[in-house]
């Protein structure tokens, strides 16, 4: 069985958990997730995606 997440839903679950049991503040969340959806409106945007991309392919294993 295959089970598709979007990557949002499972860096919230990460982010939950960091709040959750490493003690992490949720005020950092909020300020790491500010500071990324700033970062995606600046020329860094196409080079972060791509790499992300590219990262998602080499654990899912597709090569294509």
């Amino acid at each position: 069985m295959t089970v598709s997440l979007p990557l949002v839903v499972v860096l919230g679950f990460f982010a939950w958990g960091a709040v959750r049991f490493l003690g992490v503040r949720a005020w950092v969340v909020v300020l790491v997730a500010l500071f990324g959806f700033w970062l995606s409106h600046t020329f860094l945007a196409p080079a972060i995606e791509t790499g992300t991309r590219s990262g998602v392919d080499v654990i899912n294993g597709s090569h294509t």
